[in-house]
């Protein structure tokens, strides 16, 4: 382990990211895991609040004990889950045991997209869907994911994820004056369920603008998309050979 006390390093790994993931790691490594990965983990030493767990899907009772004790970092990622159908994370009984949970997106390989406000919103119909319970990760919850718990995960949160008095000014500015944001009424609602990317108007990093009027002002958007498309080509053209 790296790092200092006044600089932590955070490092992230993917945890129980399927059920087969501990039969896996047996076969591979030759041992022998009498509890769950975390249980193992924790066994070498290695865990503690400078982690983020991605995923962590294929939980037992005694690895959320682990995770708390531990103050383990949790970044959920619903929508990459459910398109690998690895399972489902038991967010609620986290959250329920005080675990910081964030938000991911994964990757373009495993979700397609990195869509918060789309993310956001799955976060919160899957976990009520499955429990069959409606209260179940609320919008104000899960736009806490979205945000200050990022933050926490980062162990950042002393300068971004909230708008206070002292932090970074990191913020992105919503335009609400939208027919499917009309009338306004709960904000956190509005953000989770009805809003999308494109209701975005102005984006600050820091306190400086780096879009404004849906204009980004340092990064030439045409310039990038063609570059990346040279990129796709050089990538396959690879495989052909």
């Amino acid at each position: 382990k790296y790092g200092s006390v006044s600089k932590p390093i955070i490092w992230h790994t993917h945890i129980a990211e399927t059920e087969d993931e501990k039969e896996k790691i047996e076969n591979t490594f030759n041992v022998k895991l009498e509890g769950g990965v975390f249980e193992y983990l924790d066994s070498l030493g290695v865990l503690g609040d400078d982690v983020i767990a991605a995923h962590c899907v294929a939980l037992t009772p005694k690895d959320i004990q682990i995770m708390r004790k531990r103050n383990v970092k949790v970044s959920h990622n619903p929508v990459s889950n459910l398109k690998l159908a690895s399972g489902i994370s038991p967010v609620p009984q986290m959250l329920k045991n005080g675990i910081t949970v964030s938000l991911g997106t994964d990757s373009p390989c495993s979700n397609n997209n990195t869509d918060m406000f789309y993310l956001m919103k799955t976060a919160s119909l899957l976990h009520k869907g499955v429990s069959k319970n409606p209260t179940v990760m609320p919008a104000e919850q899960v736009l806490k994911m979205a945000t200050i718990n990022g933050a926490k995960a980062l162990s950042w949160d002393m300068e971004i994820g909230s708008l206070e008095p002292g932090k970074k000014a990191d913020l992105a500015i919503i335009d609400f004056k939208k027919p499917h944001l009309c009338p306004l009424y709960n904000e956190a609602s509005h953000i989770v369920y009805a809003a999308n990317p494109s209701d975005v108007e102005t984006v600050v990093i820091n306190g400086e603008i780096v879009m404004e009027n849906r204009t980004l002002q340092k990064i030439n958007i045409h310039k990038l998309m063609e570059k990346i498309e040279k990129t796709k080509e050089c990538l396959l053209a690879r495989l052909r050979e």
